[in-house]
């Protein structure tokens, strides 16, 4: 088998000198199915390797605490890819004899190889070896036209060709175990990173996981003509904001004792100057921009530092514009006053026009109703509000989109 591997090895050398420049383009996609077939045949054969010598035990009789161990150090492989040959050694080996022909001959890819190795091993045990026959048969017919994802979900129904009448109690049956799974499996984690983001990442069952597209979807569309997010960005927002409904509502359970809410920490100097940066109870940072718009419509506590860290005094939860004052602002407004925006009230924050830490009232005069994102774009700046002589906001765009600033408004909420 060396010796073989060897002449493999100098036609593979003879392949790379050959001057590509000089084939036809019939050629090439000749030569690029070719290096497709040669390629999931050699690497069929590495997986027998990798299954004999695990079997074997080589890699503990060398030293190491495992196959996969012993793999990412002698073929330089990443801990993950190497435990994931193993898998796949193993997932293959167990196949009945027909996939693995099919893979030495290059009918099947290795990805799908190991989709029908595992449909198959899912088959109830009532199917028997002559079904499992059939369905093996059926999935290698298939391969040829479908790719691993859409020869998976064939696979999935694959008895209702070979076996119907098993066809409906096995799917209510994988359906039943794989909800299992997914409830015991789900979970979600916040970690915190360098660069002053938090990575969220986590496992929903299908039932959760809906109930979250359904809260979202409403809020993942773009937020009108200036609205340049991406759509992952856009979809972090709209988490962002069915937060903030929930918040708003008060209906959430005791929190240590109290009602869920924001404790921003300040030195006296930076309150007395102005509010600067801040620190959640978290530890983490905010920058001045998200302390501010934070307070604009949030149950915030700020706690007041002197000298050594000295708590001189923690002041109100200040839930700003609820009660009727939000009903006011709904009334007005009708939903995020940018224009152009159809958010609803419901979706929105209220926004003092003239910031409370710069000394702005709460009351009607000094408020404007935005959605997350409309309230994060104004915060940034580049646009300004001001609340007219009839008592409705206007926003002023910047002067390179408008050298005139002329005001506008929101019409889609209030036709007038």
């Amino acid at each position: 088998m060396l010796e073989a591997l060897e002449q493999v090895s100098g036609a593979v050398d003879d392949c790379a000198e050959a001057a590509l420049w000089g084939f036809s383009d019939d050629e090439l996609l000749a030569c690029l199915d070719a290096t497709q077939v040669v390629a999931q045949r050699l690497a069929a054969i590495q997986l027998g390797l990798v299954r004999e010598l695990d079997g074997r035990g080589v890699a503990v009789i060398q030293g190491a605490s495992s196959t996969a161990v012993w793999l990412r150090d002698r073929l330089r492989l990443s801990g993950r890819s190497a435990r994931q040959l193993v898998q796949l050694a193993a997932t293959i080996d167990a196949a009945p004899p027909t996939v693995r022909d099919a893979l030495l001959s290059g009918a099947v890819t290795v990805e799908q190889g190991r989709v029908i190795a595992e449909t198959i091993a899912a088959l109830p045990l009532e199917a028997g070896a002559e079904v499992a026959d059939k369905a093996t048969h059926l999935l290698i017919a298939w391969a040829d036209r479908f790719d691993p994802t859409s020869l998976s979900r064939l696979g999935e129904r694959v008895l209702t060709h070979v076996a119907p009448d098993l066809a409906d109690e096995a799917e209510l049956k994988a359906l039943e175990r794989a909800a299992e799974r997914a409830e015991a499996r789900r979970h979600v984690t916040l970690s915190e990173q360098r660069d002053g983001q938090v990575r969220l990442s986590g496992s929903l069952d299908t039932e959760t996981a809906s109930l979250l597209r359904e809260a979202m979807d409403p809020l993942c569309a773009p937020a009108g003509e200036h609205d340049d997010r991406s759509p992952g960005q856009r979809r972090a927002d709209a988490l962002a904001e069915v937060c903030r409904l929930v918040l708003r509502t008060g209906q959430l359970p005791d929190n240590g004792g109290d009602r869920p809410q924001l404790v921003v920490t300040v030195s006296l100097g930076d309150l007395v100057n102005g509010v600067r940066a801040g620190t959640l109870e978290t530890g983490t940072r905010l920058t001045p921009g998200a302390v501010r718009r934070l307070a604009c419509d949030a149950g915030v506590l700020p706690a007041v530092l002197g000298g050594n860290s000295q708590v001189l005094d923690v002041g109100r939860q200040r839930r700003l514009f609820t009660g009727p004052l939000r009903r006011a602002l709904v009334l007005r407004d009708g939903g995020c006053a940018f224009p152009g925006c159809d958010r609803p009230p419901r979706w929105c924050d209220g926004h003092h026009v003239r910031h409370w830490a710069d000394g702005g009232a709460t009351q009607l005069g000094n408020a404007v109703l935005l959605c997350g994102y409309h309230h994060r774009f104004i915060h940034r700046g580049d646009w300004a509000v001001r609340i007219a002589a009839d008592g409705r906001p206007d926003f002023l765009p910047p002067s390179w989109l408008d050298p005139l600033r002329t005001p506008r408004r929101n019409l889609y909420h209030r036709r007038c």
